[in-house]
């Protein structure tokens, strides 16, 4: 393995070395992460070089910026960072923003909003556009404009064979449509050409109560969400932390003007008085203060799934016990463009919500009741059945994600594109 340091520019870390363990580690510390060797590439040069001496070798690359969304399927592999592909390139006239696979939404978000422009941004902005795109991705403004993957105009990337290429939809439709939701699997993304979005107002912000006003937070988030446009995304959460005292919060994010928004949201306001109440006039730039997620790795496990509804019986259910040991319980609303044709391999999103259930395994038993509890939850609520590719965890399987007519298709690709194979996404298609 000593050969990688003559063969690529960037920075090689092999077992052994000072900062390797650091270098191999994932965003999610709960993930154990064997790899023969880390890889900093310095450029889409380097990826082509890195990936030709692996086909060389018989061995395996998988790519990850920083490490969101492993699954520790990485035995043996090469394992390929991509921060230092950080080009960032937007065009106000064309409304296109060229990524590197490096780049975290956030720094997108910012470069855009004095330009009264916006990506489609989750909940984290340190998050990779690239990674989000892979795996269809969604965004607080996806009831307005769909899957981010459906905004991915093209893609540059580097082939099993270390060949460079620009991929869109009219150049390779397979590839294109796989790569738009498919996750990581196929070749290595270098940067892809993002459409971006008037954002010229946005209101947005968290309001938070002491659990004990669950049930009518949950009432009012229903009704909001019954008849909301497609401009306004409402989020809602059971939050639990350690040594602290059940809560619940409603997140929203409205691209539109403060009354508009405060008229959408007016039934938050005949509910008891909140904790807090963060909703202001904000920057695109500042959504990740929304939810405020971590920003540093550490522990956790999760679980997603799709419903198919939210009816009395539902509502009922999901606060029938306390959540703990689960940190969280969030439910998106979704619809919208979602629901709209879609050609990626989720295709439209009818299911009108998204639930995701969050612990921190401190310990095995921890880890074996937080499980227990997003299962027994998952069971007890309308579930449909597939989820988004991003809401994945570890032991799960694109067959989770996709139909099997799309779980078929998108395996002939990876034998006619990929067939030794030369890379190993954090959810293989194969599986």
């Amino acid at each position: 393995m000593n050969e990688l340091k003559s063969v690529v520019r960037g920075q090689v870390w092999l077992p052994g070395d000072p900062g390797f363990h650091a270098a191999r580690r994932p965003w999610n510390l709960a993930v154990q992460q064997p790899v023969a060797a880390v890889v900093e590439v310095a450029d889409a040069e380097d990826v082509v070089a890195l990936v030709k001496h692996a086909r060389a070798a018989g061995m395996t690359v998988t790519t990850q910026p920083n490490g969101h969304g492993a699954t520790g399927r990485t035995d043996g592999a090469i394992l390929l960072r991509t921060r230092r592909l950080d080009t960032l390139e937007i065009s106000p006239a064309t409304r296109r923003a060229r990524v590197g696979a490096g780049v975290a939404s956030g720094r997108v978000q910012a470069a855009a909003a004095p330009l009264g422009l916006t990506g489609l941004p989750g909940s984290s902005p340190i998050v990779s556009v690239t990674g989000v795109a892979l795996g269809g991705g969604l965004s607080w403004f996806g009831r307005a404009h769909g899957w981010v993957a459906d905004n991915v105009t093209a893609f540059d990337v580097v082939d099993a064979e270390g060949h460079q290429r620009h991929v869109t939809a009219g150049s390779d439709p397979d590839l294109f449509w796989a790569l738009r939701g498919g996750g990581g699997d196929l070749v290595v993304v270098t940067a892809l050409e993002l459409a971006l979005h008037p954002a010229p107002r946005l209101y947005g912000g968290r309001v938070l109560w002491a659990g004990e006003y669950a049930a009518p937070v949950v009432d009012v988030f229903r009704q909001i969400t019954a008849t909301a446009p497609d401009e306004l995304t409402v989020w809602l959460d059971l939050l639990h932390f350690p040594g602290g005292d059940p809560m619940v919060a409603v997140d929203a994010t409205y691209l539109g003007g403060e009354d508009e928004a405060r008229r959408l949201l007016a039934p938050l306001g005949r509910l008891p008085k909140p904790l807090s109440d963060s909703r202001k006039v904000m920057s695109v730039a500042e959504l990740g203060s929304i939810t405020a997620e971590p920003v540093a790795p550490s522990a956790g496990s999760s679980w997603g799934e799709l419903l198919t509804g939210l009816d009395d019986d539902a509502a009922k259910t999901l606060l029938a016990e306390p959540i703990a040991p689960l940190l969280s319980v969030q439910v998106r609303h979704l619809g919208g463009a979602f629901t709209r044709p879609s050609d990626s391999p989720h295709g439209p999103l009818t299911e009108p919500y998204a639930i995701y259930m969050f612990g921190i395994p401190a310990d095995p038993d921890t880890a074996l009741s937080i499980t227990d509890r997003q299962l027994s939850l998952a069971g007890s609520l309308p579930v449909s059945g597939r989820k988004p590719f991003t809401f994945l965890s570890p032991g799960e399987n694109v067959s989770d994600a996709f139909s099997a007519e799309v779980v078929i298709r998108l395996r002939d690709i990876k034998r006619r594109r990929d067939p030794r194979p030369v890379f190993c996404g954090n959810f293989p298609v194969a599986d």
